[in-house]
């Protein structure tokens, strides 16, 4: 029974086709690798530019895939732990999209500082992808031999490496803003930095 908990999250969660539910035909791993690919290698400002359009062209086609994750309702504990696991993959993909698009436009940073944050994020998706990939091969049923009980273990831990990632990844950004921060105040410039991150009731740092 337990396993077959698990086979309903491989489904929700890996569909090679349409389902019911209306999910998008997506794999979160291969859209978590494209984004890196789109990462790397940025060296100067118009390269920066035109990879980050081709990352924000990811994330737009994997968040019609995350959202109509989040409708699905109707599961029982085990697949939406897997469903949570997913969804916090998307939440990590959207805190470097739209906190690195900010960046971009923040006069703080030199093209130098924003490809090495780039590449930092590239760091924590590639993470994320190890564990997905992970929890790919266990909710499939051709994936790795171990029983209903090792096999909800390794759906536990990989849901608990993805909240940590995700907190890092909101961590590492919140660091970077408040460089910028410090930067602003010793220009006594600090309105530009709110205005770009938000309010002194919603800022990050």
């Amino acid at each position: 029974m337990k396993l077959k908990i698990l086979m309903l999250g491989a489904a929700m969660c890996f569909a090679v086709t349409q389902t019911r539910a209306g999910i998008p035909v997506i794999d979160p791993t291969n859209l978590i690798q494209n984004t890196v690919t789109a990462v790397k290698g940025v060296t100067t400002a118009t390269n920066m530019v035109k990879n980050f359009q081709e990352t924000v062209k990811i994330y737009q086609q994997a968040k019609k895939y995350y959202d109509a994750l989040k409708k699905v309702h109707n599961l029982v504990k085990g697949a939406r732990k897997v469903q949570q696991t997913i969804l916090m993959i998307g939440d990590i993909s959207d805190i470097y999209v739209t906190s690195y698009q900010r960046m971009l436009s923040d006069p703080n940073f030199s093209v130098e500082e924003l490809s090495a944050i780039a590449a930092g994020y590239a760091i924590l998706l590639e993470e994320s992808s190890v564990v997905l990939n992970d929890l790919k091969a266990i909710v499939n049923e051709n994936g790795l031999s171990v029983d209903d009980k090792g096999r909800i273990d390794i759906v536990d831990k990989c849901y608990d490496r993805i909240h940590e990632y995700r907190a890092l990844t909101q961590y590492y950004t919140n660091k970077n803003i408040g460089v910028s921060w410090l930067r602003a105040k010793k220009k006594n410039d600090t309105d530009r930095v709110l205005a770009l991150y938000g309010s002194p009731s919603e800022r990050y740092w």
